[in-house]
């Protein structure tokens, strides 16, 4: 029925979101459209904050007092870790490959064919492509600490990104309280990844820093941190970790490389990146009632 919070949501393309981070949980909303057709946020008039982990350090909740003596993270021992495990994974695959006298192999292409396949992949993807939009405001993310505190910020006409949407109108005249319900998909817990990463690589939760990955990568294209999006780009330090914890999950001989990798992945390097992510996310969030 209509009145179902996950129909309403769907309809409309927008979905509440709960995020908890240092400073505590809130909920907004998130909403993904092809890049053409929305304009991203205005960061001209942002400011630095204050580290929220340095002042929770402070509080009854604080990290163990050596987390300020750690060393900053080493991005090139990191890499060098990555590229080191990768090759270890390509000669185990390559002698366990030599074995297999079932391998199919492909024709190879010449290099002017595999370019247009290339182009032809980049044209599929860039038609397809949706980026995040969030209830977000001049480069800062509007959290919200109840659902009647969200639906009361909706309803009125304070600016914000999302109502450059044409379903946003709608959602304004039809919004309750009753109906802010984030799925467990769209709920994640910011707040635990730094503590997770310490513990070492056997207490790592998947699910938990994968997770975070995907918001953070939501956050960092949507606000225009730029930092974020380079700590988790393609290749670097952690998004190796990501990459490595998939392939973990998935069993078989590629997990268990995969793990492999994951052991290779410093548990104090690999926290105090998440940390830096975090604290640049948090300073970057306007906390409303």
């Amino acid at each position: 029925m209509a009145d179902e919070p996950a129909e309403f949501w769907g309809e409309l393309g927008i979905d509440p979101v709960e995020i908890a981070l240092p400073g505590g949980v809130g909920y907004t909303l998130r909403a993904y459209r092809a890049p053409s057709v929305v304009t991203p946020t205005d960061v001209s008039e942002r400011a630095e904050e204050e580290d929220p982990f340095a002042a929770k350090t402070r509080g009854a909740h604080s990290f163990d007092d050596d987390e300020d003596e750690l060393p900053p993270i080493d991005e090139a021992e990191l890499a060098a870790q990555a590229l080191a495990a990768e090759a270890a994974d390509e000669d185990y695959v390559r002698h366990a490959k030599s074995d297999d006298t079932a391998l199919d192999l492909e024709p190879i292409k010449d290099v002017a064919e595999a370019a247009d396949d290339d182009d032809e992949d980049e044209d599929d993807a860039a038609e397809l492509d949706e980026v995040p939009v969030f209830l977000s405001h001049k480069g800062r993310l509007l959290l919200f600490k109840s659902a009647a505190g969200l639906v009361s910020f909706v309803k009125s006409k304070a600016p914000h990104d999302l109502a450059q949407l044409p379903e946003w109108k709608n959602l304004a005249k039809t919004i309750t309280a009753a109906r802010v319900e984030a799925d467990d998909d769209d709920s994640y817990e910011l707040d635990l990844v730094v503590e997770n990463l310490r513990g070492g690589h056997d207490a790592w939760d998947s699910d938990l820093i994968l997770s975070a990955g995907e918001i953070a990568r939501d956050l960092g294209y949507a606000l225009q941190l730029d930092s974020i999006l380079s700590m988790l780009s393609p290749g670097a330090p952690l998004d190796e970790l990501d990459e490595a914890l998939r392939g973990a999950a998935n069993g078989g001989i590629g997990g268990f490389m995969a793990k492999r990798r994951v052991k290779k992945i410093g548990a104090q390097q690999a926290s105090l990146g998440w940390r830096t992510v975090i604290g640049k996310i948090s300073s970057n969030v306007d906390w409303r009632d």
